[in-house]
Formats: C-alpha cells, sequence, structure tokens
C-alpha cells in the first residue's frame, strides 16, 4: 500500500491539493497529513481526490469544531495524534519531530511520522527492542521558509521518498 504523507499546509488548500493529486496517480491509497492545516476549507481540494485522509493538528489548531463536522468516512481527524493500521504497518503521527523520535525508539511502532520542523527528512530509528522504525518528516507542504515538499510511502517495501512540489500544470 501506498501512502502520501504531508504536513505544515497552513492554508494551502491549492499546494496539499497538488501533493495529493500527485501522490494519487503515483498510487497512493491513503493520505496522512501531520498537523497545522489550520482551515478546514483548506482540505476541499485533497478530498475531492477521494482519498481517505488521517489528520491531526499540530500547534496552529484551526478550527477544530469546523474539522470534527467535516469527519466522516473519508476524512478522519484524530486531534493532538493518531494510533492507525494501514496496509498491515502500525503508525502514530504526531506534530512535534522530538515526540516522533521518541514514539520511534519505543519498537512499537512501524512507522512514525510527524512535521512542525518544515524541514522533511526520512530516516531509520534504532529502537529500545533492539530493531528499527521509520521516522517521516515530509516537511512542508506550503513551501514556508523551506521547499514545499511531501512524501510518498510504500508501506509494503517501507520505502519512502520526499517529493519537491512543482505547482506547474
Amino acid at each position: 500500500m501506498k501512502i502520501c504523507v504531508v504536513s505544515d499546509s497552513h492554508d494551502r488548500a491549492d499546494a496539499l491539493g497538488k501533493a495529493v493529486s500527485n501522490a494519487k496517480e503515483q498510487g497512493a491509497q491513503a493520505v496522512i497529513h501531520c498537523g497545522d492545516l489550520i482551515g478546514a476549507h483548506t482540505l476541499r481540494p485533497a478530498m475531492a481526490l477521494g482519498l481517505p485522509i488521517h489528520l491531526i493538528h499540530g500547534n496552529n489548531l484551526g478550527d477544530s469544531v469546523a474539522l470534527h463536522k467535516l469527519a466522516g468516512n473519508q476524512l478522519k481527524y484524530y486531534g493532538p495524534d493518531a494510533r492507525l493500521e494501514l496496509g498491515g504497518r502500525k503508525i502514530f503521527v504526531v506534530h512535534y519531530p522530538e515526540y516522533g523520535r521518541a514514539m520511534a525508539c519505543t519498537g512499537d511502532w512501524d512507522l512514525v511520522c510527524c512535521g512542525h520542523s518544515h524541514q522533511a527528512g526520512v530516516e531509520r530509528v534504532a529502537t529500545v527492542k533492539g530493531g528499527s522504525a521509520w521516522l517521516v518528516n515530509p516537511g512542508t507542504i506550503a513551501g514556508l521558509s523551506a521547499p514545499a515538499t511531501w512524501v510518498l510511502g510504500d508501506l509494503d517495501a517501507m520505502r519512502y521518498e520526499v517529493f519537491k512540489l512543482s505547482m506547474a500544470a
């Protein structure tokens, strides 16, 4: 199963929609948003593509009431963090990278996704149980103080690739 991982869209609906569209074209079947969406309206272009979206809120909460009202079959809104199982993998989603690293180190998760820093990165982290987990930060899809980036993940192969977003048609 392939997934699109995004974060820090900061009300940039067009950029979020374009990243999800690009990911869907490459076979993504679900979206994980690691927070700082801000307004619920930001989801409109991405939701129009029909993929399930798993969303946490980050430190820029926005309108949580509107997110709760929008949540349903396609949109799952978890609040400050999420515990998911997708493609047979255990996934933890949190906004802050330091919390993400700590959760990856527990050995309880195959994949931990985070955001906040606006710096994209993919890293294999050693766990206290003697194994490893993947820590993925897609950066900022909004392109604030950094290039606009997102991640395409392959949960079967456990491979993750950072893509720069191009808004050209």
